[in-house]
């Protein structure tokens, strides 16, 4: 059975969030930190904050979606304890 992740990453020097989904959550973590990534790049390096492990492709794709808009920005400051 594949798994994908919907993760959140922090910057470890900026006040910054990034989402994403992968199917490999330890390469995708190393690829941001080196800089292989346009938006990651200027604020490594990045720790996962947050990760939710999904069975279908379609969904861990709709999920990401859904972190990215204004509900879920709200939702992951909520999950981050942050206001």
């Amino acid at each position: 059975m594949n798994k994908y992740f919907v993760y959140v990453l922090k910057s470890k020097i900026k006040e910054t969030t990034y989402v994403g989904f992968t199917n490999n959550i330890e390469r995708r973590l190393i690829e941001h930190n080196c800089g292989k990534t346009k938006f990651t790049r200027n604020y490594k390096p990045w720790e996962i904050v947050y990760k939710e492990e999904i069975t279908r492709e379609d969904v861990a794709i709709k999920r990401e979606k859904y972190f990215k808009s204004a509900a879920g920005r709200r939702l992951i400051r909520k999950i981050l304890g942050r206001t």
